[in-house]
């Protein structure tokens, strides 16, 4: 029986719009595509996510996968506010589940700066139950440890959760250690596969 709902926050919870908030400051496509090579798609975004490296070492890490636009990578960084945003279905769908006898988590890659200078992407938290974000626990999505992590945190069991991530490999791993897993496309479609599961879900 699922008595728990876990959800990812980037790109569920909250917008993600990475290429819209680069786009705002001023870049173009073919320097966008730049940038995100050089710091979403290397190792050290993952390492500032789980708190191993401080936010001048992820600058440096980013600066050296393509030393031509060190400036530029920390004009798109130094400020993150803005590059997550909350989404209006999340609190209105948080306590129809509240309302179903849900216990409703969050389980999220989060970096402290994303946590610090996003907070209105978060509006959502004071009406979950708890959760855990990369950044507290020193792991992120798909090491399994940082599922365990959570359910040991909360004495939850994973056969009685649902796990809700837009990446497919994140959804797998849960799956692997027991989890009902969804991955997400649009709002419409999480509660039609969560009253699927059984959750049941009223009017959101």
């Amino acid at each position: 029986m699922i008595r728990n709902i876990v959800f990812d926050i980037g790109g569920v919870l909250a917008d993600f719009n990475v290429n819209g908030f680069l786009g705002a400051k001023g870049f173009g496509g073919a320097m966008i595509r730049r940038i995100l090579k050089a710091s979403v798609m290397t190792p050290y975004w993952g390492a500032f996510e789980r708190g191993e490296i401080t936010e001048e070492e992820a600058f440096k890490g980013f600066a050296s996968a393509d030393p031509e636009i060190g400036d530029a990578l920390y004009r798109a960084f130094s400020n993150v506010e803005g590059m997550l945003t909350s989404r209006a279905y999340v609190i209105p769908l948080v306590k129809a589940l509240k309302a179903a006898g849900c216990g409703v988590y969050y389980l999220s890659n989060y970096s402290k700066k994303a946590y610090d200078e996003c907070g209105e992407s978060l509006s959502f938290m004071p009406y979950m139950d708890g959760g855990v974000v990369s950044f507290r626990v020193g792991r992120t999505k798909p090491d399994p440890e940082m599922y365990r992590i959570f359910l040991e945190k909360y004495g939850l069991r994973a056969e009685e959760c649902v796990f809700i991530d837009d990446t497919a490999e994140n959804v797998d791993a849960a799956r692997e250690l027991g989890f009902r897993g969804i991955v997400y496309t649009d709002s419409e479609a999480l509660v039609r596969e969560l009253r699927e599961a059984g959750v049941a879900v009223g009017e959101v």
